[in-house]
């Protein structure tokens, strides 16, 4: 079950990264990424109450969730700027390598992944490298590569913070760190006196966004409290294959030997980690 919430956690993460890729190319990377803190609250709200998790004690997933909402939203901002400005293929991979820090979490905290396990993690994270290659004429400018760099660490902090939230309450830790960076977003919005000029129509596609993303983070704070941490972070790190993929299918864009193999190569990994 674990390994099925981490998989599916990527397949959100890796369809609101496309969706916030194309609109942030018209659109300011603070406001996509506020927009959907804030739906995300919304729909965070409505799970709280469905499930009656309002009675976990606060202190048990507050401090984390506070900090996961600084380097969530930071990470976004980050990365969500990175992709506006930069090749969605450099810029995926990068920040997909934050899953070293939880990983590393895992492993200190005792996780013994078996030697198929083990080799699984590896094939995984080469075809995420793999799968998100750029064309061999693509390129990518330094402050790209700078955000993306910056998004990989926060993004690899968030998901640590959210694993530790989420041994009291997923729910809980989700909810109060929608709250919190709601919260920030709102400051900031009444500070500039701006909506980053996002419109009416750009509403179904923030509403994707915001729900691919807090449904993401949900349910990799879920499938932590199931399995190994270790295991679950790689699995959850997958999703540049599935923009990628979605960028494949839907914008016709023609992908490279080495993203196929990339793609192969990611399926594999899954196929040994979840045997192993």
């Amino acid at each position: 079950m674990a390994a099925l919430l981490a998989l599916l956690s990527s397949l959100a993460w890796g369809s609101a990264d496309f969706i916030a890729g194309n609109l942030t190319k018209k659109r300011a990377a603070l406001a996509v990424a506020g927009a959907a803190q804030v739906i995300g609250l919304a729909v965070m709200l409505v799970i709280a109450t469905v499930t009656v998790s309002w009675g976990t004690p606060v202190w048990q997933y507050l401090p984390w969730a506070v900090l996961a909402s600084f380097a969530g939203l930071l990470g976004l901002i980050s990365f969500y700027q990175a992709l506006a400005t930069g090749s969605m293929s450099v810029v995926s991979p990068i920040t997909a390598l934050g899953v070293v820090v939880p990983l590393g979490l895992g492993l200190l905290q005792g996780d013994q992944p078996s030697p198929w396990q083990y080799l699984g993690i590896l094939i995984a994270i080469i075809g995420v490298l793999l799968a998100a290659t750029p064309e061999v004429s693509g390129g990518v400018g330094l402050r790209p590569l700078l955000l993306a760099i910056l998004a990989a660490v926060m993004f690899g902090l968030f998901l640590a913070l959210v694993a530790v939230g989420s041994e009291a309450s997923a729910v809980m830790t989700m909810t109060a760190q929608r709250t919190t960076s709601t919260v920030i977003v709102v400051i900031f919005a009444l500070s500039l006196r701006s909506l980053g000029g996002l419109q009416r129509g750009d509403m179904p596609a923030l509403i994707a966004v915001g729900v691919f993303d807090v449904g993401a983070n949900l349910l990799f704070g879920l499938a932590s409290t199931l399995g190994l941490l270790a295991l679950v972070a790689v699995l959850g790190s997958l999703y540049p294959v599935v923009t990628v993929v979605l960028a494949w299918l839907i914008l016709k864009e023609r992908l490279t030997v080495a993203q196929y193999a990339g793609v192969a190569l990611a399926l594999v990994g899954v196929v040994a980690i979840s045997a192993g």
